[in-house]
């Protein structure tokens, strides 16, 4: 996938309503500080188009940005930031579920996961929340640079047992620091773009 052009082209706040667009889009789940930006980047090889942030819980909208006027890639608010108060988490959640729900155009859903971890309460409830929507969500497990190679393994398979994800669940190794993983999810997006057009 080569991408030309890149825009952010819609924001979508706690009070809009979900816009109807007319290309697939592609959406991005993860915690705060999962490393959801610094992906969207890479992946749109920008610096800093989607705004990366040392403060998690930054990304408090939708955000839609034209890939090559061919798709969307939708930036979900990042959940589970625990100095958030109770009520702007319940918005932050109700976003999400609503995008989840209401998108006619949502076909693929990547769930980002750090790789170093085994998924959070918050992480399973995501992932329960997509299934629920009809979606099978590809699973992108981020900052694979801050491991041994020798615990990749270990790891991917902590993540898919606290899922309970089967085998047929995908899950991508990604490094924004090295791009490691990127041609993969090229490669789906590619099919996406096949698919639909």
């Amino acid at each position: 996938m080569v991408i030309k052009n890149v825009s952010l082209e819609i924001v979508c706040g706690i009070t809009s309503k979900i816009p109807e667009t007319k290309l697939p889009e592609v959406a991005f789940a993860g915690r705060s500080n999962v490393g959801k930006s610094s992906l969207i980047n890479a992946l749109m090889n920008r610096k800093s188009l989607a705004r990366t942030s040392a403060q998690p819980g930054k990304t408090q909208t939708i955000n839609y940005y034209n890939i090559n006027n061919a798709l969307y890639f939708v930036d979900l608010p990042g959940y589970g930031y625990a100095k958030a108060n109770v009520q702007v988490k319940a918005q932050w959640g109700k976003m999400i579920e609503d995008y989840l729900h209401r998108s006619r155009q949502l076909r693929l859903v990547f769930l980002l996961l750090d790789i170093r971890h085994a998924p959070s309460e918050n992480d399973q409830i995501m992932y329960r929340w997509i299934l629920k929507n009809g979606y099978q969500p590809i699973v992108i497990a981020t900052k694979l640079d801050k491991i041994k190679r020798s615990q990749i393994q270990t790891q991917l398979k902590l993540i898919r047992t606290t899922l309970e994800a089967g085998p047929d669940v995908a899950i991508i190794p990604f490094s924004a620091q090295t791009k490691q993983g990127r041609e993969d999810i090229y490669e789906l997006l590619d099919h996406l773009i096949e698919e639909t057009t």
